[in-house]
């Protein structure tokens, strides 16, 4: 190929006024008479690049261009209005509300709840959420604040392995951790079993972690975060472990454990996707015309997503409180675990059960409870998503007013 470059070219002192077909009627680059060539209408051979060096000496390529009807405008680059950036930060805020709501404020509902489904023999079934109040501040007024805060480290640890678990699962075989919008039976299945491979993975360290939070305070030493982890591990390899009879095999925990994991979440899933549906089919999306309108659709953007995830986790916890008791139960027995008395919660109480299996608990429950005994301490969930719905709205009227405000 036949190079087009002139034999006199000598690099950056080239003017190219020998060769007509390379100065094409443009005046020649100099850096000593550049007052002769006019730089505003100078074009390049080839064109100019911005942010190349192929200018004049102490010229600079403008990186923005100044709109036509505008003359003098400063080259200034656009900065989102305060407005804006609240509406950003607004959905981060209601999603780490709801977020410290869910895990750290409601933590004392959790385990009162928990306390009273492996309370066999308790009298006061706390059906309404007045009498599961009075019970919980007397345990608080009792044995401290920190009575009602225990074992919430372990609840962490048990979503960390529960995460981490999914995922090398996940990433190690063929099963999806999402489905997508085109699925078929074969993925939903999948998905399902990998749901049930992670809950049988996390149970051990689910059951310490329930030990941990039912456990009375009065006897319990100061737990640290990865103990849940050691007695974890420790109940797989058979080592540090009650010498008990009626302890159950993980083996035998495991129905249990995986039918009420599996069915929260296709439960929750199901309710979140159609409470989704109808929220957007409702308040469909709208053009944002002046500042409140877009504080409102900042708002609606992030506020369903939210109420459907809360409705989905109520429908699921209630739908399902029978077999979370069943499952409690089974836990539980043989660990000689002490729990605090929760019909006045001032005294503590031993739990000695001699469950078979699941079919088992049942039937005793059934006999020696009742149908309402499946439901014991039933108020503390309604404390719990009450506070849990009174979070939410309030932080959605303070966001609401501070992006109005802005």
């Amino acid at each position: 190929m036949t190079s087009r470059r002139p034999d006199n070219f000598d690099g950056l002192g080239y003017r190219g006024i020998e060769d007509p077909a390379y100065s094409g009627g443009y005046s020649g680059r100099s850096f000593n008479n550049s007052s002769s060539v006019d730089l505003q209408n100078w074009v390049t051979t080839p064109p100019d690049i911005p942010g190349s060096r192929n200018l004049h000496f102490g010229e600079r390529t403008p990186q923005f261009e100044a709109p036509p009807g505008a003359p003098g405008a400063e080259d200034t680059l656009p900065t989102a209005p305060p407005s804006e950036q609240l509406n950003r930060f607004a959905g981060f805020g209601i999603g780490l509300a709801s977020l410290f709501t869910e895990n750290v404020l409601a933590h004392p509902c959790i385990v009162f709840r928990r306390q009273c489904q492996v309370n066999y023999h308790a009298r006061c079934y706390h059906l309404s959420p007045l009498t599961a109040v009075r019970v919980m501040y007397n345990v608080t007024k009792s044995q401290g604040p920190k009575a009602l805060w225990k074992g919430m480290g372990s609840t962490f640890v048990v979503q960390g392995v529960t995460l981490g678990t999914e995922g090398i699962i996940s990433e190690c075989t063929p099963l999806t951790r999402e489905l997508s919008h085109k699925w078929n039976p074969k993925q939903v299945i999948g998905h399902l079993v990998l749901k049930g491979l992670t809950c049988v993975v996390a149970m051990p360290f689910y059951s310490a972690s329930l030990i941990e939070t039912v456990q009375s305070e009065i006897i319990r030493d100061n737990p640290g975060i990865l103990d849940c982890v050691k007695e974890g591990v420790g109940r797989v390899m058979g080592m540090g472990v009650p010498n008990s009879k009626r302890l159950l095999p993980l083996w035998g925990l495991m129905l249990p454990t995986v039918l009420h994991g599996v069915l929260h979440y296709v439960v929750s899933s199901t309710v979140q996707r159609l409470v989704l549906f109808l929220l957007r089919r409702k308040s469909p999306a709208k053009q944002p015309v002046d500042g409140s309108e877009t504080v409102q659709t900042m708002l609606d953007a992030y506020f369903p997503e939210l109420m459907a995830s809360f409705v989905a986790s109520l429908c699921a916890d209630v739908l399902l409180y029978p077999l979370e008791t069943v499952m409690h139960r089974l836990h539980i027995q043989g660990t000689r675990t002490i729990i605090d008395n929760t019909d006045l919660g001032f005294e503590v109480l031993p739990i000695n059960t001699q469950y078979e299996g699941i079919r088992d608990c049942v039937n005793v429950i059934r006999r020696e409870e009742g149908a309402l005994g499946f439901y014991k301490g039933f108020g503390s969930i309604v404390v719990q998503y009450s506070l849990h719905a009174a979070v939410l709205q309030i932080t959605r009227v303070i966001y609401s007013t501070l992006l109005q405000n802005a």
